[in-house]
């Protein structure tokens, strides 16, 4: 077992930034849907907090990968 151990950690590595890019794309459908709702418009409390949790779902990801430029980039232009 301790021989698959840097097997296993680049897994869950490879697991944390999967799970962020379905949580970031999450949120932005349940934005688009809310724009659908809301005839257009998001309410600004929701756009506040949609973004914090992109950053914060970011920053996680980038702690354990270093190859998340991608996800920054694409899911910090979502405003």
């Amino acid at each position: 077992m301790a021989e698959d151990t840097p097997e296993v950690a680049k897994m869950l590595k490879d697991l944390i930034k999967i799970n962020a890019v379905i949580a970031t794309e999450l949120i932005q459908l349940v934005e688009n849907s809310s724009r659908l709702v809301h005839g257009g418009e998001v309410p600004e409390t929701c756009r506040v907090q949609h973004r914090a949790l992109r950053e914060e779902i970011v920053q996680i990801a980038e702690r354990w990968n270093g190859g998340c430029q991608t996800l920054r980039n694409h899911n910090l232009a979502h405003d």
